[in-house]
């Protein structure tokens, strides 16, 4: 019998699977491109920057869920235990999800850095994201996407600042995005050496810059 029975058992199973959905636990990798990019205008780590950090969050759920929404069909081959092609959710529900973090992740960005933040750093970061998902993840410009939705990341933790000096950093990070990306394209049937190689060489630039 199930610890949780009835309507709180059902809750929880919910729960986790949107929580599978969105890789909650993976975003711990955003808040640093916002901090990095904060730290280097001077901006600190204060409300605000946790405020625009919590926004790539929302932003970073939302690419997750949409990512699922669009790959439904080949999860269905490749990954049937995932969200969707399990029947744990459904696919309206899941564009639902992207599209409500979304539009968290702009709101919480206007609270947290302005109007100007919003559609200076978050507006493109959200255009990239979905641009990623819904058709460039696909093509040869998929990586290059992708380390762009990471650059923008570290510039969206500028806020309303110039972000010149946090050019170097986003760049870093962009570098690294590009080598793992490209890399994760293989991660079914196995990469050649040559992309491994381009993984290693990107985290050793970005490490060094």
């Amino acid at each position: 019998m199930p610890p949780f029975p009835g309507r709180a058992f059902r809750a929880r199973r919910t729960l986790r699977a949107y929580a599978e959905l969105v890789r909650a636990p993976a975003a711990i990798t955003v808040p640093g491109d916002v901090l990095a990019g904060a730290l280097a205008t001077g901006r600190g780590s204060g409300g605000r920057t946790l405020g625009l950090a919590a926004s790539s969050v929302c932003l970073y759920w939302a690419g997750m869920a949409l990512n699922d929404w669009a790959d439904r069909d080949l999860d269905a081959v490749e990954r049937p235990e995932r969200p969707l092609p399990s029947g744990r959710i459904r696919p309206r529900a899941a564009l639902a999800t992207a599209a409500g973090l979304t539009a968290a992740g702009l709101g919480i960005a206007v609270l947290a850095g302005g109007r100007r933040t919003a559609l200076r750093r978050t507006l493109p970061l959200t255009a990239a994201v979905w641009a990623y998902d819904l058709g460039a993840k696909s093509t040869p410009l998929g990586p290059a996407v992708m380390a762009a939705a990471r650059a923008l990341d570290v510039l969206h933790g500028a806020g309303p600042a110039p972000v010149r000096r946090a050019l170097l950093p986003a760049a870093a990070v962009a570098a690294h995005t590009l080598g793992l990306t490209r890399l994760s394209r293989h991660e079914v049937d196995g990469a050649p050496p040559r992309e491994a190689a381009l993984a290693l060489a990107a985290a050793t630039v970005a490490a060094a810059a």
